[in-house]
């Protein structure tokens, strides 16, 4: 008995996913490799682990397509239906807001790329790099109207009392939609890994290579040794010191056991030899500070001053990272050798925003999942009365916890609230919020009631 040919058609799209996967994670896993070793050699100190895992979630994420025609392909007609009619404008809508944003973007930017020597080249480039971000941040957007739509139409249409007239639940009827939204949620959760933290991070690089500037790290950094009361302050780090390149306008403070100020050390160029550890100082300028004395200024013959000291320029740039541009890897690196050492950081609240964005790192992608238990119910209605209101409720709740969660998320890096907390609460209140507004809609009782009678308790 053969395969029946509407199963074999359904089997072809997955299959094609599963070869495009694969061809996908050929190109791109060997560039992933390599950055890796970089990294590591670059931050001897990184969390190893977190770094080696990279390739399999960049894999992950290749095989996504794959999973989601899978799942379409074993569910049943309805879901089928659902899937089709969500899906369609989803991609539309995502689309749309893609050529929307790179539009508007690439107006803002246009004078910087045309300062590059070439234009297209530099403007690909720069977008192929943010493109992790822009999805991670169009996404909830993309499925909030996309959902809507595609509920509003079946409503409209009375197939979804249809479908419940035929003995599935409201719960059943939106099992594809939760199954979208988990995708969603799996898609940003890869995303916001490391790729696209560090997107936000490297736009800056590209548009200054574009301009003609120093390309930097990280500037303005300060780093204390509390050991050996030694106080580091770098102008700028740029994009190859760790292989070398030289730190810029560094000034090191050194004071005695007292608190006082022993001698400070100036100079244009500092670069470490990693084989000897040997710090060298080019143009140094040496101050030296006696209770109650004139202070002693030096410049040393030849102006190069060597100094054997345990700090690295890795472990003097890690104060200065920006914590928003860094992914989990880099985070737990940054974690692992700064949050634990409060005696060497400016106060006590700087390790606030690295612990606060590692857990936002893990809550920030189920704002999709939440986003369909908002919008799934407000976007269902059974009446003939329009779902304008409902509609309008379901963008206004959105909207707040995005508010909401970016205020949250501040109180936590200021150190107010417990980063954990900071992170995740957003999601538990709109979450909470989302399944009742299920039990309301699977009961009937329209949310417009409630909010009515409220207001005449409060009068």
């Amino acid at each position: 008995m053969g395969i029946p040919r509407s199963i074999l058609l359904r089997s072809l799209l997955p299959l094609a996913l599963v070869v495009l996967g694969a061809l996908l994670c050929a190109c791109l896993i060997p560039s992933e490799l390599r950055a890796i070793d970089e990294q590591l050699t670059g931050f001897p100190d990184s969390d190893v682990f977190a770094h080696q895992v990279r390739p399999y979630i960049l894999a992950g994420l290749c095989f996504l397509p794959a999973l989601a025609a899978i799942l379409y392909a074993l569910g049943g007609t309805l879901d089928r239906h659902i899937a089709r009619e969500f899906g369609s404008i989803f991609f539309i809508c995502i689309g749309a807001l893609l050529l929307i944003w790179m539009l508007i973007d690439f107006a803002q930017n246009l004078k910087d790329f045309r300062k590059s020597a070439s234009t297209l080249m530099t403007a690909a480039s720069y977008y192929r790099v943010r493109s992790p971000a822009v999805l991670l941040l169009l996404l909830p957007y993309a499925l909030l109207l996309s959902l809507i739509h595609s509920l509003s139409k079946l409503s409209r249409d009375r197939e979804i009392v249809a479908m419940i007239q035929s003995g599935r639940s409201l719960i059943r009827l939106t099992a594809p939609l939760l199954a979208a939204g988990i995708w969603c949620s799996l898609l940003c959760l890869g995303l916001n890994y490391h790729w696209a933290p560090t997107a936000e991070g490297r736009q800056s690089e590209i548009l200054d290579a574009a301009r003609g500037i120093l390309i930097t790290e990280a500037k303005h950094v300060l780093y204390h040794n509390a050991d050996n009361h030694r106080l580091w302050m770098v102008g700028a780090f740029p994009k190859n010191y760790e292989k070398g390149e030289a730190l810029l306008n560094v000034e090191v403070t050194t004071t005695r056991t007292d608190g006082s100020l022993d001698w400070r050390l100036s100079a244009k160029r500092a670069r470490w030899e990693r084989q000897t550890g040997i710090w060298t100082f080019e143009d140094p300028i040496i101050g030296r500070f006696h209770p109650g004395q004139v202070p002693e200024f030096e410049i040393p013959k030849p102006p190069v001053l060597h100094q054997v000291w345990p700090e690295t320029p890795w472990q003097l740039i890690k104060p200065g990272l920006a914590a928003p541009y860094l992914g989990i890897p880099e985070l737990n690196g940054w974690l692992h050798t700064n949050a634990g050492k409060h005696h060497t950081l400016p106060n006590k609240n700087t390790a606030a925003p690295y612990l606060c964005q590692w857990h936002y790192r893990w809550a920030l992608p189920f704002t999709c999942l939440v986003t369909v238990l908002l919008a799934a119910p407000l976007s269902i209605h059974f009446s003939r009365r329009g779902p304008g209101g409902n509609i309008f409720l379901a963008i206004l709740l959105s909207a707040l916890m995005v508010f909401t969660t970016n205020i949250i998320l501040t109180f936590g890096e200021a150190g107010f609230l417990h980063p954990a907390l900071a992170a995740w609460l957003p999601n538990i209140i709109f979450s909470v919020f989302g399944l009742i507004l299920f039990h309301r809609r699977i009961s009937d009782r329209p949310l417009h009631q409630s909010i009515l009678r409220l207001l005449k308790i409060i009068k």
